[in-house]
């Protein structure tokens, strides 16, 4: 189901709306201020990437943006390519680890691993 954005001319709201089919719902108005004169944004798109296609695109430079320190998936990515570039293959203890941490980082402040 396509998901699409559309801005408001008069207020500059953005409005998310999952449509049927590719064409744009009939009966779009503003949330904000009922102004019906809305134009599709074109949006970023999101795809998922594998963890070893993510591992096979890590660049080690790429640890210094913020953007990468937001992403979750990223926690042990330099350590998983380091043990990889060593020939060391990791442990299903290790791997089980990160996917817990990926999956809530929160559990490292909560003492758990």
């Amino acid at each position: 189901m396509p998901i699409y954005e559309y801005k408001c001319g008069k207020c500059g709201q953005v409005k998310t709306v999952y449509a049927q089919g590719f064409g744009d719902p009939e009966g779009l108005a503003c949330d904000a201020c009922g102004e019906t004169g809305l134009k599709r944004l074109v949006s970023r798109v999101n795809y998922h990437q594998s963890s070893s296609d993510r591992l096979a695109s890590y660049d080690p430079r790429s640890r210094n943006a913020d953007s990468f320190m937001r992403d979750s998936r990223n926690i042990g990515l330099h350590a998983e390519h380091m043990l990889k570039q060593a020939g060391v293959k990791p442990t299903e203890d290790f791997q089980n680890k990160l996917e817990n941490l990926r999956a809530d980082p929160s559990r490292v402040t909560k003492g758990e691993d």
